[in-house]
């Protein structure tokens, strides 16, 4: 049984100007394909029903460097099986190192403020000498470099470096432990490593020379360790410092060639339920991904500046990175969002270098929010253009926020997608109004559905996300052995040919979205499928409540609804009060049973919840990744849940 909350919040927030709509990359490429830009929905159908020439029309359109091909799809009576591309060649960061040589294309920046900026002319420069140093250490195409990296401008110029040699980049944030960088660069087997021996973060640094003693000694096959910021000498590997790799008279890089299909990353699932899944993706499926994305549904133009607040484990920092191929410029930051004494601190150098595309995370918006902050009172940003959130659903509560309280006149666009075809399938767009509570359109190129148990489509009930029809950011494997077959059954095993995402997800009658959480975290006390998200989406507004936690435990062959809750006030009044708001906001279906307090909440390093990890705690059995979480040892008021007392 499946019940569907129909959405009060169902009211429009903003409407994009029609000089803005006239001026968007979305209205030139409709124009450039010769197709009506409105209704919206018809040019969605084209884009995926005419498959070969959407995606050609995406490189031209995009001015993609390299040979096309004369084809751009290939179809197959299986999914996984279409080809795309099969005759082009290309190089990556050929196609990021683009446009006018003294235009600023990155901005450096860490709690301490903005340190530098480079010009095209001075990125192409580092990424040269590092390129020539990776080749004198005989990296080549189809190599592995790995980096454990902070988002700054020699953590991008490694990463171009080696995409220009046509090799593969993987990379895990210095926060990690050493189990958790070992569980996933350690799969893949880097020929080259790349490390930092030291970060900051809440205004502390972080020395991590023994944590990267103790990885190497797991990484059995690499030639040479690379350390950016120390010339300690790692024991039993050839050491260099980022300048010894780069002390040499290049001025310009090489651009190996590359098919569109061969590989460019290696991204890793968060692995909170077994070992990271090692996710290989394609030269060609990455770039035309993200330019079609950035420009088309984020409006991103020729000198914009994107921030994405990220580290380069988690997928939005390839995204960023591709920012590039627009010719915009990036700012890259490395630290906390928010300091002790300064909230803003984020929004501070947004206003100093200009941002027109501002990344961040509902947890972030949250924590203003419940802090009053008022930036329209306190900052200019009247270069700012969009806010773009993603790693959990945006609340409807924090539409009306952005805009009461930000800015007017901007694009709050909620998208949604994975680390599984490093983009999205449901974003905003420069045309297209915005809903409280909803993200507005399917992504062009991608077939997106929301299918029930029957495999029907169905609009105002929560059921499966999908995608029908194959797109090019589609994984080439999992890496390892096996790893088609794991990939494979990833995404196909409920629905052959179908891409069954594990997203619970509805339709609204606007052609709209709204994303649940995760399907393999879903709710059913009685029978009745309930997303976590909706209960959040409550929970999160009450004041008090620093941060919360949902999933189900079995009771007499049913399911219970528990609620943990980091707060100070927990007592039979307050629970009594929580109970309330979620009953009339959400449903009595969604009052939790029991309601613990805990000291804190588990989240990955990249800050999504860990209900899963939770709950095998609170059930008393092993987690067998705890490596994969920012602060494992909140999993110990888990393991005692159950012996606890609740209200």
């Amino acid at each position: 049984m499946t019940i569907s909350i129909t959405p009060s919040h169902s009211s429009r927030v903003w409407e994009p100007s029609k000089e803005r709509i006239e001026h968007s990359h979305l209205k030139a490429f409709a124009d450039f394909a010769e197709q009506p830009l409105f209704p919206y929905e018809r040019l969605h159908r084209w884009s995926i029903s005419h498959l070969e020439e959407f995606w050609s029309k995406v490189w031209d359109y995009a001015g993609i460097i390299g040979h096309k091909g004369d084809r751009a799809y290939v179809p197959s009576p299986s999914m996984p099986d279409a080809e795309w591309f099969p005759h082009a060649r290309l190089n990556f960061t050929e196609n990021l190192l683009r446009g006018s040589s003294d235009r600023i294309v990155a901005y450096e920046a860490s709690e301490s403020g903005v340190h530098r900026s480079v010009t095209l002319k001075e990125l192409k420069k580092e990424v040269a000498q590092a390129q020539q140093g990776l080749k004198n250490l005989g990296v080549q195409k189809g190599d592995c470099v790995a980096g454990i990296t902070t988002n700054d401008i020699q953590g991008l110029a490694a990463l171009l470096a080696t995409a220009s040699l046509g090799a593969i980049w993987t990379s895990c944030s210095p926060d990690f432990g050493a189990k958790g960088i070992i569980d996933r660069i350690g799969q893949v087997k880097p020929k080259v490593l790349i490390t930092t021996l030291a970060y900051q973060y809440k205004e502390k640094a972080f020395n991590i020379e023994e944590k990267i003693i103790e990885t190497t000694k797991s990484l059995y096959d690499l030639s040479a360790v690379i350390t950016l910021n120390g010339q300690t000498k790692i024991p039993e590997t050839n050491t260099l410092s980022w300048e010894e790799l780069c002390a040499n008279d290049a001025e310009e890089p090489a651009f190996t060639p590359t098919a569109f299909n061969d590989p460019l990353y290696i991204l890793y699932t968060s692995g909170t339920t077994g070992l990271p899944k090692a996710i290989v993706h394609s030269v060609g499926g990455t770039l035309l991904q993200h330019v079609k994305e950035h420009q088309f549904h984020c409006d991103l133009h020729k000198d914009d500046v994107l921030f994405w607040y990220t580290n380069t484990a988690w997928m939005m920092y390839p995204w960023l990175v591709s920012g590039l191929a627009s010719e915009a410029a990036l700012l890259l930051y490395d630290g906390s969002p928010v300091k002790r004494d300064n909230l803003l601190h984020l929004w501070d150098l947004a206003d100093e270098v200009g941002v027109t595309h501002f990344g961040t995370s509902p947890k972030y918006l949250d924590t203003l929010a419940k802090a009053n902050t008022r930036l329209k009172d306190t900052h200019s940003l009247t270069s700012l253009k969009s806010v773009l959130s993603c790693g959990a659903p945006l609340a409807p509560a924090q539409y009306d926020w952005v805009y009461q309280t930000l800015k007017e006149d901007i694009l709050l666009a909620s998208i949604s997608g994975g680390t599984e075809i490093i983009g999205c399938f449901v974003m905003g767009s420069p045309v297209h109004p915005v809903y409280r509570g909803e993200i507005p359109c399917k992504a062009l190129g991608m077939a997106v559905d929301v299918l029930d148990e029957r495999g029907a489509s169905v609009y105002e009930e929560k059921a499966d996300l999908v995608c029908t029809q194959p797109f090019p950011s589609m994984p080439i494997t999992f890496f390892g052995e096996g790893g088609e077959e794991r990939y494979r059954n990833s995404y196909f095993s409920k629905r052959p040919d179908i891409w069954t995402h594990g997203d619970l997800a509805e339709q609204t009658i606007n052609e709209s979205f709204i994303i649940y959480g995760r399907a393999d975290t879903t709710l059913n006390p009685g029978g009745v499928r309930i997303g976590t998200a909706e209960i959040y989406r409550v929970v999160e507004l009450i004041e008090g409540i620093e941060d919360a936690l949902v999933f189900g435990l079995p009771k007499d062959n049913d399911e219970e609804i528990v609620l943990c809750v980091v707060t100070d006030q927990l007592d039979e009044d307050y629970a009594n009060h929580i109970r309330q708001k979620i009953r009339s906001k959400a449903s009595p279906r969604h009052v939790p049973k029991r309601i613990y307090q805990v000291d804190d909440i588990p989240h990955t390093i990249n800050g999504k919840k860990v209900e899963g990890a939770a709950k095998t705690a609170a059930l008393g059995k092993v987690v067998t990744n705890e490596a994969s979480l920012r602060n494992p040892s909140s999993l110990q008021s888990f393991r005692q849940l159950t012996k606890k007392e609740f209200l």
